[in-house]
């Protein structure tokens, strides 16, 4: 991250799903309910307990006459523990009837959290399927930082929807922690002379009178915040980097002249981070310039960052692509991880500016360690959620890391860099697993590392 259809039949009021008893919704099972919220330290009501996602299947229709998001949400999933009930994340919009194996489903909603009560214990370990139908207008919601998400409206009749932290709720139910990592598909139903842009690859397009249906598949895991769906006049190109890896970037009309340099150079920054990172994770790759003003920040969605017009720079895009190994395909284990993605993302940068630019990492380093703003707070420790995405989580993190390369040589600092997302492909990972990880792959205690930068608490070191 960088900071700068019409449903079939009427929708049910919720509130008459609750507690009816006609489609066999029984209570009488000795299972208990799913906890409402993961505890993540700094999100602790993001997620939800029970239950592990394996796939999302999303079908949705949206019309930009009426901005009405109508859609139904299928998701696979485990049973984690014996299930009396079970959770999902959705901010606003209407739930019209949930069902879960077929059988009618008793929901009810508390704030962001639907819970549902299925007819059936759920047993550990077995698989079941959820499905949600829900319509309404997905709202825009501001982080605590002030920072907006969720459902971002654009100009033309355009939709901007980005999930970090929580966004994804706005505009679809499930499991919104990025612990619960889970496969796509996305059908997205729009006017015809509108484009509708999501993760992964597109599989088909149909269009039939005046609407187009565009079908996206990410076959890789992707926690939820990665999501996104771009909806507009968008133009497409296509490419492939010299491995033959397919690149696929999108830029609204008003942009893409201004931005076509560097979208021109996403080939050439992934065979880059290739040779430094490992094999790129994904099956595609690409960008997607939108209009200044359509959000405040760059954000690594999965395959493809997306980037308004304004901060379309070269380093803002090696930063984005670098996340794909390190925060996308390597997730944080929590938000208090977050380092784990901004600091490697930063030190990309470093990267690129020391093998491309002619600047030593040192200089990058000097200059961040000269920067007040890193440290305000531990890396490895944002006091609070307002300070998830602020400075030391990315320059100090990225200083952490020098002072790692710093102390175990170059070769086995390549070799961290190539091993750790290698080990925790397509996984999550928390700081501890990483200071492990370095240790283990160096031979070194680099416990005067940890605690000085990564948790010192006492200003800069001298």
């Amino acid at each position: 991250m960088r900071r700068l259809p019409r449903f079939l039949v009427p929708l049910v009021p919720l509130a008459l799903l609750v507690g009816c008893t006609d489609g066999g919704v029984s209570g009488g099972v000795s299972g208990t309910p799913g906890a409402a919220g993961l505890r993540d330290p700094l999100f602790p009501r993001l997620g939800n307990g029970g239950y592990d996602v394996r796939h999302y299947r999303l079908t949705l229709e949206y019309d930009p006459s009426a901005d009405r998001l109508s859609g139904s949400a299928e998701i696979l999933a485990d049973a984690t523990q014996d299930l009396s009930a079970f959770n999902l994340d959705l901010h606003g919009m209407e739930v019209a009837d949930v069902t879960v194996d077929g059988a009618p489903a008793a929901a009810n909603r508390a704030g962001d959290e639907l819970t549902v009560r299925p007819r059936d214990e759920l047993r550990r370990g077995a698989p079941f399927r959820t499905v949600v139908r829900y319509a309404g207008t997905p709202r825009t919601i501001t982080d605590r930082d002030g920072a907006e998400e969720g459902w971002l409206r654009t100009a033309a009749g355009g939709v901007l929807a980005l999930g970090q932290p929580a966004g994804s709720m706005a505009w679809f139910p499930g499991n919104h922690h990025p612990s619960d990592k889970a496969t796509y598909d996305v059908a997205v139903t729009v006017p015809r002379d509108l484009a509708a842009l999501s993760n992964g690859e597109l599989v088909r397009e149909t269009t039939k009178g005046a609407a187009r249906t565009s079908v996206w598949r990410s076959t890789a895991p992707m926690a939820s915040y990665l999501a996104t769906l771009v909806i507009g006049p968008y133009g497409t190109t296509n490419g492939r980097t010299r491995d033959g890896l397919p690149v696929l970037s999108a830029a609204d009309p008003t942009v893409a002249a201004r931005t076509a340099a560097v979208a021109g150079r996403v080939a050439e920054v992934t065979e880059w981070a290739a040779g430094r990172f490992g094999p790129y994770p994904f099956s595609s790759v690409g960008a997607i310039a939108v209009r200044d003003g359509a959000a405040g920040y760059a954000l690594e969605t999965q395959n493809r960052p997306v980037i308004p017009a304004g901060m379309f720079d070269l380093r803002t895009l090696v930063h984005e692509l670098a996340h794909q190994w390190y925060g996308n395909s390597v997730t944080p284990a929590n938000w208090r991880d977050m380092w784990l993605s901004e600091g490697f993302a930063t030190y990309a940068e470093w990267l690129w500016a020391e093998d491309r630019e002619g600047t030593p990492a040192d200089d990058s380093f000097a200059e961040a360690y000269e920067t007040d703003a890193n440290w305000a707070f531990p890396p490895a420790a944002p006091p609070s959620a307002e300070h998830v995405s602020d400075a030391p989580v990315y320059g100090r993190g990225a200083m952490v890391l020098h002072q790692v390369r710093r102390e175990v040589g170059e070769e086995k600092f390549l070799a961290l860099l190539k091993g750790w997302p290698e080990r925790h492909r397509h996984g999550n990972a928390s700081t501890r697993d990483f200071t492990s990880y370095a240790e283990e792959v160096s031979g070194r205690d680099l416990g005067k590392v940890w605690k000085v930068w990564l948790y010192g608490t006492g200003g800069r070191p001298r």
